[in-house]
């Protein structure tokens, strides 16, 4: 890979020759290679480590880490194209890499100091090391100032105690970012420590069995007098809640490419399945009905591919802001699971089967509404960020 600036232009999308070639490349390798054993692991609930090993190997696992440290030195709208089409073959693939890249190494550039980006970006960015990103628990999703999973500072180490839930890549990962309270007089309070998971005091408790990416681990993580070294904090004390903010924010745009791969993939099976498929003589892609839903999955699409790369283009050129990822996320996760229930009406009997792959695709389309911020969530920071900056979704920067 080569080092790419993106080629984006505000209303225009238009993807320049690295960008293509780097979706060619890609969607080679996840069509050939991951998307034949992508049924098998969803039925026996199988992490996909040799593919997980080739994507560190061709460094898809680092794609934003800068050159200096191992990485491809790409950017935002690079990770979301690769998501992408990991997701059209395998959703359970997509979110292993989203969290890598988003979740865990977003952070770590922006708040890691030089010493611990030197230690621990370039084992992530080889794929030598796998990342987890350790913020909820039972009592603590949406309202993450509530987490009860404490860090009591001793000497030059941090002991943690507590539980953590639902976390994704938690079996397999050897780094977790992880959320802890570190003050008694402050309930808002948290800091981020990254722990090496051989560490002493931690166990891998349930693991979830899920409706869907079952390819992908969701476990739970128990923390019983655990030492971290002081060194290890990343950003300041008192930090971890901006920290996790800031990473979800990023995050939002991986799950939205998440979600448009699946929404992709329904799309693309519904429209062979109803060119093939002949009832009263002919086939079922000539019924207005059909042409009707094959529309609108195309259309929202359309719309959710444009509000990405929008997201994309705000982040590569330092335009942030809270709402555009957020509609990114809500739009492409409803579009997921809009597509994936129109394809297997589409298929009708043979949808509701597992062989026709199409009830895949709404399993694992349904966890897009919930992680990194439910649509509830999504709604609620669109609303707040336009109603505290009106306006700003009809200006050039929105």
């Amino acid at each position: 890979m080569t080092t790419m600036t993106s080629e984006l232009i505000p209303f225009g999308y238009e993807l320049g020759e690295d960008h293509r070639m780097l979706r060619d490349s890609i969607r080679e390798f996840a069509r050939s290679v991951i998307a034949p054993g992508a049924m098998e692991r969803d039925i026996k609930g199988e992490f996909p480590a040799d593919v997980v090993k080739q994507l560190g190997e061709m460094g898809y696992m680092g794609l934003c880490v800068p050159e200096e440290f191992g990485g491809a030195g790409l950017d935002a709208l690079a990770s979301v194209i690769v998501v992408e089409e990991l997701s059209y073959a395998d959703a359970s693939v997509g979110v292993i890499n989203s969290v890598q890249n988003s979740l865990v190494i977003d952070p770590i550039m922006k708040f890691g100091t030089d010493e611990q980006k030197k230690n621990w970006l370039p084992k992530m960015a080889s794929g030598q090391w796998l990342n987890c990103f350790s913020l909820s628990e039972a009592g603590s999703g949406s309202d993450a100032g509530s987490m009860t999973c404490r860090a009591e500072l001793k000497g030059d180490h941090w002991v943690v105690n507590g539980t953590k839930m639902w976390v994704t890549n938690g079996a397999e990962a050897d780094v977790i970012l992880l959320f802890v309270r570190t003050e008694d007089t402050e309930k808002r309070n948290a800091t981020c420590l990254l722990v090496e998971k051989n560490s002493p005091g931690i166990t891998v408790g349930k693991h979830e069995d899920k409706l869907g990416i079952r390819g992908s681990s969701t476990v739970e993580l128990l923390f019983e007098n655990c030492k971290v070294p002081v060194k290890n904090m990343l950003g300041q004390r008192g930090q971890g809640l901006k920290i996790a903010l800031t990473a979800i924010d990023g995050g939002r745009l991986g799950i939205g490419a998440q979600a448009l791969g699946i929404a992709c993939a329904a799309h693309d099976k519904a429209v062979d399945y109803a060119l093939a498929r002949k009832q009263f003589g002919k086939a079922i892609a000539e019924f207005q009905a059909v042409q009707w839903k094959i529309a609108d999955m195309a259309t929202r699409i359309a719309a959710s591919r444009a509000l990405l790369y929008k997201g994309c283009w705000l982040k590569s050129n330092g335009k942030h802001n809270l709402h555009v990822p957020a509609m990114a996320k809500v739009f492409a996760a409803e579009t997921a699971s809009f597509c994936a229930n129109q394809a297997i009406q589409i298929f009708g009997g043979m949808g509701y089967c597992r062989e026709s792959e199409v009830e895949r695709y709404l399993r694992d389309a349904k966890i897009t509404e919930i992680y990194e911020g439910t649509s509830e969530m999504q709604r609620m920071t669109i609303g707040e960020s336009l109603t505290h900056e009106p306006g700003r979704v009809t200006a050039t920067e929105a």
